[in-house]
């Protein structure tokens, strides 16, 4: 099931899948993004699996996105099927039958933080951090940020996080709504493991049928979005910006190593 870059445990009826790049702060590649697909997928179509915890190796990031040496080289075309690559993974994440609730652990930033608003419920350590700073590269999120994050917090404050890229603590995330609870690091499994539990012991056919009447409403309306979002994020890379920004902030990275 699980590989090398991401990892899965499972204590019936609760899986745990953990991504596995601590090394790199848990940023994706094409191979990571495939490998927690098939993970996820064959979770999801198991009948003993009634809930899915989805965290990160590590204690200073869930994961902060795409790695940069990978983003810089991408042409309009790869960029494009990275989006939907992404989008796929959150779109499997958003419509499974079991539940799935992001243990969030450090930093969640661009399609790391997109991967937990696929989520059904998000849960924070007090020392993570959230944001889309895409635009500071020149990108966009690619990952369905630009619709889920609206949904979640309200337009008015999605565009302000979306526009400037700022990056926002715990405290501020829960306050808008990003997150439905903030832990203490040492409990956040725990913490995560006792919801996902009291969730299960519900109908489990109940709590499936309310996680698609739910998600049903913004099904349809949302499938344009998603599909501009993968062509907007391909424009991007048809230009040298965002490899001048990429590379600036290399340099940032590097100068304070």
């Amino acid at each position: 099931m699980a590989g090398d870059l991401v990892k899965c445990d499972f204590d019936s009826p609760v899986a745990t899948v953990s991504i596995n790049r601590p090394e790199v702060l848990n940023a994706y590649n094409e191979e990571l993004l495939d490998e927690l697909y098939q993970t996820l997928e064959e979770l999801f179509a198991a009948e003993k699996v009634a809930a899915v915890i989805l965290t990160s190796k590590g204690n200073r990031a869930f994961s902060v996105g795409g790695d940069i040496d990978y983003l810089e080289n991408l042409d309009s075309e790869q960029a494009k099927k990275l989006s939907q690559k992404g989008q796929s993974l959150c779109e499997l994440i958003e419509n499974s039958a079991p539940v799935v609730i992001a243990a969030i652990d450090g930093y969640a930033l661009g399609g790391g933080m997109e991967i937990t608003l696929a989520c059904d419920l998000r849960l924070a350590s007090t020392r993570s951090r959230f944001g889309q700073p895409e635009v500071k590269l020149g990108i966009i999120p690619a990952f369905g940020g630009t619709q889920r994050l609206p949904r979640l917090i309200g337009e008015a404050e999605a565009k302000e996080l979306l526009y400037t890229g700022d990056i926002i603590d715990a405290a501020l995330a829960y306050e808008l709504g990003l997150i439905n609870k903030v832990v203490t690091p040492r409990s956040l499994l725990a913490e995560t493991r006792d919801l996902a539990l009291e969730i299960t012991d519900r109908s489990t056919k109940a709590v499936k049928l309310i996680k698609t009447a739910v998600n049903k409403k913004y099904a349809d309306a949302s499938k344009a979005g998603y599909e501009y979002e993968s062509e907007a994020f391909a424009e991007c890379f048809k230009t040298e910006e965002h490899r001048v920004r990429i590379r600036e902030i290399k340099k940032i990275i590097n100068e304070d190593n």
